[in-house]
């Protein structure tokens, strides 16, 4: 049976070591990390995620500031109140929920938070200084993969590293950093020819994929450390990863369930880029 990677758990311990620093620099400081959240529309899947996010933020001691749009706001209000909050001192961090309605390009959006200001990590600047090996702001969810693998002293440098999935939010810069750690790295995708074979392959495999439970044993190297990033409900609606996990935990060595993985991680980093973002705008090491 594999050990199980406890997201939530380690969620936890590094929230509580951010609320300990925040309440540590603040005093130097004289004033709190300030988070902005906007949200246009009312989609309830949204809504859960925003209010998680400001919970963490009060839990953690960072001031938490919500915008909510309605549905029809156009973008160029949108882009208004963006403007506003790169140039508001107390807004360390601008984090916008998506997805965005259709009538916005997300792309436009996304580029006018400042990237010092991008606690998402999603500015093509910081895509670019992540992929060049520069210290950055980085996507939360695969920060949160890194982390979980260090935290359980998961070896990378040397190690076949496959990653399901090419997108913008994860697998593209998970790949990235894999390659940082010296990790030989695989992208691929739904469309890769034989993708069973070549994930067995993988020291670690990481699912980004997005369908529900389609990681099954044949895919797993015994011994591997399999990271589940997806969230799907299956037929019975019940809440599920990429992996299969009651089978894949046979074989693994080291496996994230779901709910309970890589989930919580998410928001644990999105507290810590904003610390960050804080210390920077600070120069306060």
């Amino acid at each position: 049976m594999a050990t199980i990677i406890d997201g939530k758990a380690l969620a936890a311990k590094i929230r509580q070591e951010i609320a300990n620093e925040v309440n540590s620099v603040a005093a130097a400081a004289g004033r709190r990390p300030g988070l902005a959240v906007i949200q246009v529309g009312a989609d309830p899947a949204s809504s859960v995620y925003v209010r998680n996010k400001k919970k963490a933020c009060e839990e953690a001691g960072i001031v938490s500031f919500g915008y909510d749009l309605p549905e029809d706001a156009s973008q160029e209000q949108l882009l208004e109140l963006i403007e506003a909050l790169n140039q508001d001192e107390r807004v360390d961090g601008i984090l916008c929920q998506l997805p965005l309605p259709d009538h916005m390009d997300e792309f436009t959006v996304l580029n006018a938070i400042r990237p010092e200001k991008d606690v998402d990590g999603f500015h093509p600047v910081n895509v670019g200084l992540l992929s060049t090996g520069h210290k950055s702001l980085v996507s939360c969810t695969p920060a949160g993969v890194l982390e979980m693998l260090k935290a359980y002293n998961i070896e990378i440098k040397g190690k076949r590293c496959v990653i399901i999935g090419r997108s913008n939010i994860v697998g593209k810069p998970v790949a990235q950093l894999m390659l940082r750690e010296h990790a030989t790295v695989t992208i691929a995708h739904s469309r890769t020819v034989d993708l069973p074979k070549i994930c067995r392959d993988a020291d670690i495999l990481i699912a980004a994929v997005g369908r529900a439970e389609m990681v099954t044993a044949d895919y797993i190297k015994p011994g591997a450390t399999v990271i589940d990033v997806g969230i799907n409900r299956n037929e019975q609606g019940k809440l599920v990863g990429d992996v299969r996990f009651e089978e894949a935990s046979q074989i693994a060595g080291a496996i994230t369930p779901v709910p309970g993985g890589v989930g919580p991680m998410t928001i644990a980093m999105l507290l810590k880029n904003t610390v960050q973002a804080y210390r920077q705008a600070r120069g306060i090491l």
